[in-house]
């Protein structure tokens, strides 16, 4: 138990300042700072100057995320890279400085001063100040969607290979990918499923932007552009990742009704998302839940939440399976109902 658990007061005031450790992230990722950590530690005036900054005030601002472990200060008052702020960089293969670029935006801070009025009206504080949806607004502002679909992509860059592994995928067959935004999962399994052939659904000008080339053998994927509320290619495997949370009950009905009318006998689903526990040990779904709540009309759910759903959509959930090392996700798989 630390100090802040057994002094109530501090805890509470500590939990209420969390927002500036939010507001260091963006800071240090927009400066660059990981980047000129790269080839050894630096003092704060070698670091002020490549990133045009103030030395001193840098300073106090790596010092804060060295108490967190974002940073090492040494005896020397140099600053080192640690594990954590590796992952800042923008050149490494695992790099989440997209992602912390996007989760600290406006796009998403803002909404945070109107939770109260979110609670009150069982509205996403998104919609009540935007006067729109935040899927409305990314498609009316394109290179905000972009800039979204950039930072999901590196959130979800370390999640794929756990992904892959953690199921036993068919070695032949269809896979569609149903809102796989630039493609990273699917490239990923069709790397390790060769025989597979793989589709790739979601909005035009994200799909644009797709990494299947990577692949080296564009006869093994198609591009979809279309809307997965509307219809979804026939395929042997659907993956849905992180796509259920953002819409309510009725709008992840249609999306999964959909699935169904094209699946090709025997297919499957597998819903790639947070199933959240009871109790009240932390869980890193919990915390996407309140940004579902903050930004989008959807939500994490329980497995009997998703047995619902399920059932609704002609499906029954058959297995979950825990995916170690995914922000708490699982793989939640379901087949037609007989």
């Amino acid at each position: 138990m630390t100090n802040s658990d057994q002094d109530p007061i501090r805890h509470i005031f500590e939990q209420a300042m969390g927002y500036m450790y939010s507001g260091a992230l963006r800071a240090v990722a927009l400066l660059g700072v990981a980047d000129h950590l790269a080839d050894g530690p630096r003092d704060p005036g070698e670091l002020a100057e490549l990133t045009a900054a103030n030395g001193p005030f840098l300073r106090r601002l790596l010092r804060f995320l060295a108490t967190r472990g974002v940073f090492r200060e040494d005896e020397d008052g140099r600053f080192h890279l640690t594990p954590h702020a590796e992952v800042l960089r923008s050149d490494v293969p695992n790099s989440i400085r997209a992602g912390v670029l996007t989760v600290t935006s406006d796009l998403f801070w803002l909404s945070t001063g109107d939770f109260v009025e979110a609670v009150r009206h069982g509205e996403p504080a998104f919609d009540l100040r935007y006067g729109r949806s935040f899927f409305e607004y990314l498609t009316e502002n394109p290179e905000t969607g972009v800039m979204f679909a950039e930072g999901m992509a590196s959130m979800s860059a370390g999640e794929t290979a756990h992904v892959v592994a953690s199921y036993d995928f068919p070695d032949t067959g269809v896979v569609v990918d149903v809102g796989g935004g630039r493609g990273g999962l699917l490239l990923d399994l069709l790397r390790f499923r060769p025989e597979l052939f793989g589709v790739l659904l979601d909005h035009e000008q994200v799909v644009e932007s797709h990494v299947l080339g990577q692949l080296g053998e564009d006869d093994r994927w198609k591009l979809v552009p279309g809307d997965f509320f509307e219809s979804v290619p026939a395929g042997d495997l659907y993956l849905v990742k992180n796509v259920l949370h953002d819409w309510n009950d009725e709008q992840c009905v249609r999306i999964l009704r959909n699935c169904r009318a094209a699946m090709n006998t025997g297919a499957r689903v597998l819903v790639v998302d947070a199933v959240l526990p009871s109790g009240n040990e932390p869980h890193f779904g919990k915390a996407v839940d309140i940004m579902m709540l903050l930004l989008a009309s959807g939500q994490e759910r329980t497995r009997s939440e998703f047995e619902r759903l399920f059932a609704s959509a002609g499906l029954r959930l058959t297995r979950v399976i825990p995916i170690a090392g995914a922000f708490s996700l699982s793989v939640i798989e379901a087949e037609v109902v007989d």
